[in-house]
């Protein structure tokens, strides 16, 4: 009985044993699949970020590239509309070189009162040049109003000014490409408005591209109706744009300003092609163009509903037809 007592207890201690053994290897192996799994996590979360970082450089760039197109699309407004005051003032140097030589020459005859007549002439030259230099001046100063970062701090805006800045630079900026356009502008400005507090280089980002894209899309139905009235069809044989082709046609871009109590409403119109219904909820979606490759990155009306809306406190909506034209409505806070 002793004997069969201690055959049992060392079974038992050994049947402990076995188990505890089993224990200590089932938890070892539970640590090394923990290990495994941590390790695969810290590798995963190592490729996510750096997938994360790559895209927000992606994305970095992309902006950059769409405001180095805004900038190109201001630099040829800009050298376009800065010719004409440069062409005044060297033509009228070079007029009042030649009333001072013929000034010189009646002098020396004593004809005091036709020189005197041709003094007049170049001080009246003299006010031209400087009248016109001084337009060049603030064409050139409302080009680096638009290109300057700044800090991003709001400042007293005549919103009605860069408005219409924006439009004629957009208007000469495309001529600058395609000298055989034309389009008739209109402004209704209300004068009530004053100057607002806004970041006038952000907001005139935004009010640019959207008039870009205005007038982009009266040239693109200009250009469908000439491709009609040539024997050609249009992009959608049964778009509304072809039943207008026997129509006369007159590309129009129209932007208005008015004081709405404590808000102020921007409304930038035109007659062009209007947006297709199937897209309407993608417009304002980043990197979403309708524009042929290498011609718009899919940024423009998202950077600009971003500095609207979340830049601004305002709001941007639109209403179109398509066929007839769109008009986007900005609204924003009225801060003096």
């Amino acid at each position: 009985m002793q004997n069969t007592q201690k055959a049992r207890v060392a079974y038992q201690n050994k049947v402990r044993t076995w188990f505890l053994l089993g224990g200590i290897a089932v938890l070892l192996l539970l640590a090394i699949v923990f290990y495994r799994n941590n390790l695969q996590k810290q590798k995963a979360k190592i490729k996510i970020q750096r997938a994360y970082d790559d895209l927000k450089a992606t994305q970095q760039q992309l902006i950059h590239a769409e405001k180095m197109a805004s900038l190109g699309e201001l630099t040829a407004g800009i050298a376009h509309e800065i010719q004409n005051p440069l062409n005044f003032v060297n033509n009228f140097s070079e007029v009042n070189k030649d009333l001072l030589t013929e000034m010189t020459e009646e002098m020396e005859k004593g004809n005091m009162g036709e020189a005197k007549q041709l003094a007049k002439n170049v001080i009246d030259n003299h006010d031209k040049i400087n009248h016109h230099g001084k337009r060049a001046d603030a064409i050139v100063k409302g080009m680096l109003q638009h290109t300057r970062t700044g800090s991003g701090q709001k400042e007293p805006t005549d919103i009605n000014a860069l408005c219409d800045e924006c439009l004629r630079l957009a208007y000469h900026g495309l001529r600058a490409k395609d000298k055989n356009f034309n389009a008739a502008i209109e402004t209704d400005f209300d004068n009530a408005i004053g100057k607002i507090n806004l970041i006038p280089h952000e907001i005139g980002r935004a009010i640019l591209n959207m008039i870009n894209n205005a007038f982009y899309a009266v040239k693109e139905k200009e250009k469908r109706l000439a491709a009609i009235g040539q024997g050609g069809s249009p992009a959608r044989p049964n778009d509304s744009v072809g039943q207008a082709a026997g129509r006369d046609y007159e590309p129009k871009v129209v932007i208005r300003s008015k004081k709405l109590g404590d808000e102020i409403e921007i409304r930038i119109k035109d007659n062009g092609i209007g947006i297709q219904q199937k897209i309407l909820d993608k417009i304002f979606q980043p990197f979403f163009t309708t524009k042929p490759t290498g011609q718009g990155t899919g940024l423009g009306l998202s950077l600009a509903y971003d500095i609207i809306t979340k830049g601004h406190g305002g709001e941007l909506a639109f209403v179109t037809e398509e066929g007839e034209g769109t008009e986007f409505i900005i609204v924003l806070p009225y801060k003096e």
